[in-house]
């Protein structure tokens, strides 16, 4: 894919596909987006996509995931290239190693509470928050650095781009994490 070579699939999404890649010439591992090729001709499953990767591209807070690069390849396959994180979601954490003590919890939330506060700040409300999309890094010799992921369902608080994407009466988000009110 361009100057990156995917290595093995790991994860898959609503609208996307999620690989570990290297870059072929710094040999530097990183992740790659592409949208699901029977995704690929719906535009707003396209727009959604751009959406995702401008708003996540636009954050800087160092508990959200860093955005490398964008494009599409000449076969029209839309893709981002964004940091490789050793480590393991949350919910992987939990279901491995239960029940977390309460110290390393606030940790945990305090982090990703910040990269949210960030994003709101910004006019982005994430919609998608769930044990999967936290993700506990090491980072540097660190662990628990928690990196908040997946912007797929992100929804700007203003609509300066013109896409209203989202479904009047539509259910958007994982429904174990929803509010009850959704």
């Amino acid at each position: 894919l361009g100057q990156y070579r995917l290595k093995e699939r790991i994860g898959a999404g609503g609208m996307g596909e999620v690989y570990l890649a290297e870059h072929q010439l710094l040999k530097r591992p990183c992740v790659i987006k592409l949208i699901k090729p029977d995704k690929a001709g719906d535009a707003r499953v396209l727009a959604r996509f751009k959406r995702e990767v401008r708003a996540t591209s636009k954050l800087t807070h160092w508990n959200t995931i860093d955005i490398f690069d964008y494009g599409s390849t000449g076969e029209g396959v839309f893709y981002y290239v964004m940091e490789y994180l050793p480590g393991m979601a949350l919910g992987e954490v939990v279901d491995r190693y239960g029940v977390m003590p309460p110290s390393r919890v606030i940790h945990i939330m305090r982090q990703a509470c910040d990269a949210l506060s960030e994003a709101h700040a910004a006019g982005l409300v994430h919609r998608d928050i769930k044990p999967g999309n936290i993700f506990l890094a090491e980072r540097g010799g660190i662990f628990d650095v928690v990196k908040l992921l997946d912007f797929g369902l992100v929804k700007p608080l203003t609509d300066e781009d013109g896409m209203h994407l989202t479904t009047e009466g539509a259910i958007i988000g994982s429904p174990l994490y929803m509010s009850p009110e959704q």
